[in-house]
């Protein structure tokens, strides 16, 4: 894969400098329910498996990073890497219909206002439903990453309509990125 070098003026968010910049390779174009074309920025990152005790709740048996020593989800790890510069976020859980920032069984609430940013998007939508897996903020700015493991995981077709949903909503196409990750 090709690396992307970016200048910092000209790699800014309209909501902010993305936290996952130096992760950034090529962008992918994803094709719309409507038919619009859209390249959304790409991330990448090899992670080392977790090879220690298992964990209690594994998600059905979602595969385990060893981040800094510490059994993760690749969700929460690619979370810990957008904390490390300074933003604050959650991990969706989706399948649980819950915000977590550490394992299940641990969830959170989110802050009013990115609360209210998030159910701007979700206004005509089922609780998350298709929604990128971490949404992340700082100040006012917001970054929705998607997760994917590269040989085991695509963007589905629910993900593309929350994200057009997401783009309809004014939400800009610069704060939406897809993290691709191996071991």
């Amino acid at each position: 894969m090709r690396k992307v070098r970016h200048s910092k003026k000209g790699n800014r968010f309209r909501f902010g400098m993305n936290p996952l910049l130096a992760y950034s390779i090529a962008p992918k174009e994803l094709r719309l329910p409507s038919g619009r074309s859209v390249s959304i920025s790409v991330c990448f990152h090899s992670f080392k498996r977790w090879r220690g005790k298992a964990i209690k709740h594994t998600h059905g048996a979602k595969p385990m990073i060893d981040f800094k020593g510490k059994p993760l989800f690749a969700e929460l790890s690619i979370l810990r890497l957008i904390q490390k510069n300074g933003w604050q976020g959650v991990w969706i859980d989706s399948w649980r219909k819950k915000f977590r920032k550490s394992l299940p069984p641990n969830f959170c609430a989110l802050p009013p206002s990115a609360e209210k940013f998030l159910d701007k998007i979700n206004s005509r939508r089922k609780w998350c439903g298709g929604c990128f897996d971490l949404f992340a903020w700082n100040d006012k700015r917001y970054l929705f990453v998607e997760s994917k493991w590269i040989g085991h995981d695509r963007i589905k077709a629910n993900q593309k309509e929350w994200l057009e949903s997401a783009l309809n909503s004014g939400a800009p196409l610069n704060s939406f990125l897809i993290f691709e990750w191996i071991f």
